[in-house]
């Protein structure tokens, strides 16, 4: 090879060897500013991070576990950033349940709470203080009474989500059978009639009611003691003992020990009074709103349409319906991290627009609610009953002490139903067990 050739293919690899490198630094540049400019738009425009709120609900009664998913998730598809886990459990579980969370750090953002507990909750410093949070449209537009459910010593600790009482469900049909014309208007009457159809073969045990040894039976004893005119509590102390109190658990008794009551009765909760009245065993039973849609649903019920329902009967001269407050309520914890997105589930929640759309199983909580068609209809025999039954809710206790008093009487009407102790004395033993 000539020396200028070897010259030239020289120069060629040395010209080839720069070229490469520039190419490579070239790219090493162009990369290294493809990353600066990727991290200075993460910075210019983070990705909003996803707030998850954990929800505590009831499994039972009110609104279904398939309306609560449906509510939720129409809140999450307007609130994409948020992500709210739901857990379901019996009421037994729900006050338990919160306390304990609230000891071990947390770990629920929003609970519901039964009217009875606000006063305990307030006073252990568990939910939230939002009387600050309602706004003028919540107060002029929400039903007095609901307010009850959230309220203690001039706050409020949520919103009032459930609104509820007990009311008389009747089978037409039974009645019919029977010759009974109309359904009872006092507990007296309850009784006749029940006898009646007792007494025509019709049913061997007319009333099925839930007292089980659980906040249930509570709620029927309420029922009866604001028939009665009794009260719980006289300057904070036990009042049950004598009066309507005692007049209250004389009636299950009776009723019980006649015959006319489902013997098992004792170990009813709701579902289980549900059930019984839907497969046609009960010509009557006491229970809350929920029931009146579901004993009429074919698919549900062996009952429907043969479903009637009534105000709880009142006693002459003493009063013309009875109700006991049964209402709930939706508050956040003092443990939650996300309060703001919490509140803002429960204002959908509660909201005017979610609660017509699932007026089912639970009537809403907005006064105007009732003037809307597409609540009423259907259901026109159970709004009537309501606006008699809501207008006289009977509140159980209000009382920081009120798991002790409510298991102190728990224990006091099985021990009367069981005969174990006699009204009297078993109402006496509660009260010296109450922690009052």
């Amino acid at each position: 090879m000539s020396t200028a050739v070897a010259a030239s293919d020289e120069f060629s690899h040395a010209d080839c060897n720069d070229q490469l490198l520039e190419a490579a630094m070239l790219k090493s540049i162009r990369n290294a500013l493809l990353g600066a400019t990727l991290i200075g738009t993460a910075f210019a425009s983070p990705a909003h991070a996803e707030t998850t709120l954990n929800a505590l609900f009831m499994a039972q009664a009110a609104y279904s576990e398939a309306d609560v998913r449906a509510m939720t998730e129409a809140f999450t598809k307007a609130n994409p950033d948020v992500k709210v886990n739901l857990e379901f459990v019996p009421y037994e579980g729900l006050h338990d349940k919160t306390v304990l969370a609230q000891g071990s750090g947390g770990g629920y953002d929003v609970v519901l709470f039964d009217v009875i507990w606000p006063a305990e909750y307030a006073s252990n410093k568990v939910l939230v203080d939002v009387t600050d949070r309602v706004t003028d449209e919540m107060n002029k537009g929400i039903l007095p009474g609901a307010w009850t459910t959230v309220e203690y010593d001039g706050k409020r600790y949520g919103m009032p989500w459930i609104l509820d009482t007990k009311y008389l469900f009747y089978n037409k049909e039974i009645l019919e059978k029977a010759g009974i014309k109309a359904p009872p208007k006092t507990w007296d009457e309850l009784a006749e009639q029940a006898k009646t159809i007792k007494d025509k073969g019709l049913l061997q045990t007319p009333i099925a009611w839930s007292w089980s040894q659980a906040e249930a039976a509570i709620c029927d004893y309420t029922t009866l003691v604001s028939a009665y005119g009794g009260k719980f509590l006289d300057g904070g102390k036990p009042a049950f003992t004598s009066g309507g109190g005692l007049e209250a658990l004389n009636y299950m008794v009776t009723s019980y020990t006649s015959g006319l009551t489902n013997p098992n009765s004792k170990e009813f909760l709701e579902e289980d009074v549900r059930k019984v009245f839907q497969n046609g065993e009960a010509a009557f039973a006491l229970n809350w709103t929920y029931m009146y849609n579901l004993a009429n649903d074919p698919k549900e019920s062996k009952v429907a349409g043969k479903v009637g329902v009534v105000p709880a009967p009142g006693v002459a001269g003493k009063s013309e319906v009875s109700a006991v407050n049964g209402s709930m309520g939706l508050g956040i914890t003092a443990t939650s991290k996300h309060p703001e997105e919490a509140w803002k589930y429960i204002v959908h929640m509660t909201s005017q627009e979610t609660q017509n759309a699932y007026a089912k199983l639970s009537l809403p909580i907005w006064a105007s609610s009732y003037e809307d068609p597409n609540v009423t209809k259907g259901q026109e025999e159970l709004i009537a009953a309501a606006k008699l039954g809501l207008a006289a809710m009977y509140p159980r206790p209000t009382t920081p002490k009120y798991q002790e008093l409510s298991t102190a009487l728990q224990q006091a009407i099985q021990e009367a139903l069981l005969g174990q102790a006699s009204p009297e004395d078993a109402l006496k033993t509660a009260a010296e067990n109450s922690g009052l």
